[in-house]
């Protein structure tokens, strides 16, 4: 096989000397559809809230504030298909179905609170420099105004 040719649309790209894995961009790839999956905001949450924990539907859409009821239930299907949430529906009336994480979904966690870990770390950088953006686009703003652009 030729150097740079994609094995399938799904392979990932790179060499073995690379530190950092890179990936396939195209939408097909498939690791770049596992990215959209569980890095989109509801999933993240969902697994967040499911650290260590069972939990009913009605108290995860209680606890996430925003989400509506269709998208949760369309969030954990697409984590239960990963193999991230399990759904266990007890034979009772009304009927009751928890989710939890599955031990694959728990690596997931770990490696979420690292981004959370980070995200705290540099929040007051990232205020900064979102500060420092808002004001160079409202003084470029002000002179377009003046230009009459």
């Amino acid at each position: 096989m030729e150097e740079g040719t994609l094995k399938s649309p799904s392979h990932c790209t790179g060499t073995e000397d690379d530190q950092a894995r890179q990936w396939d961009t195209r939408e097909g790839c498939e690791v770049r559809q596992i990215l959209d999956r569980v890095a989109d905001k509801w999933s993240l949450l969902v697994i967040a809230l499911l650290d260590r924990r069972t939990l009913r539907f009605t108290a995860l859409r209680r606890e996430i504030d925003g989400i509506s009821q269709r998208m949760l239930t369309v969030t954990l299907r697409q984590l239960e298909r990963d193999g991230l949430v399990r759904r266990t529906v007890h034979p009772v009336v009304p009927p009751r179905v928890d989710y939890q994480l599955t031990p694959l979904g728990a690596t997931l966690h770990n490696t979420i609170q690292a981004l959370v870990a980070w995200t705290e770390d540099h929040q007051d950088e990232i205020a900064a420099a979102r500060a420092e953006y808002d004001q160079r686009e409202a003084v470029e703003s002000g002179r377009m105004a003046m230009d009459g652009v």
